[in-house]
């Protein structure tokens, strides 16, 4: 597997777990405002997204027979990826207190380009491509 692919899924084992202990602290604790979203956005961006992003860097190059796009703009979403999941999960905890919307507004943002990134990244690799054309027949001489 490449590197890439690697990160993701370990930073998406990462935030699973964290949501989980987050979960076990709502279970004893209730329903805590800045938990609850900060445990809802490790799941689904974090566990859920990253895994999907390792997977679907090392599956669909492989399915669509050609190398992934661009290496570096997939190392840039590893990046912005994390930085805005933690930075909309600061952002959802100051919100409690009043101030974290514009946090929270400045890191959705950066998350919402590092799906751009993979979205792009995942639409020039599996660019539909005409099939190669088949030889011409040749003829039978009698």
């Amino acid at each position: 597997m490449s590197s890439v692919t690697v990160w993701f899924i370990r930073c998406a084992l990462i935030y699973f777990l964290v949501a989980i202990l987050l979960g076990l602290h709502m279970t004893v604790a209730g329903p805590v405002y800045p938990v609850m979203p900060v445990h809802v956005h490790f799941n689904l961006l974090g566990w859920m997204s990253m895994m999907v992003f390792g997977v679907g860097y090392h599956i669909l190059p492989r399915f669509s027979g050609k190398p992934l796009w661009s290496d570096r703009l997939s190392y840039v979403q590893l990046w912005t990826a994390n930085i805005g999941l933690l930075g909309m999960a600061a952002g959802w905890y100051l919100k409690s207190s009043g101030s974290g919307t514009p946090v929270l507004v400045v890191f959705s943002v950066v998350e919402a380009l590092s799906i751009l990134f993979f979205v792009i990244n995942m639409f020039k690799t599996i660019k539909i491509t005409p099939p190669p054309a088949k030889p011409a027949a040749v003829p039978v001489k009698k």
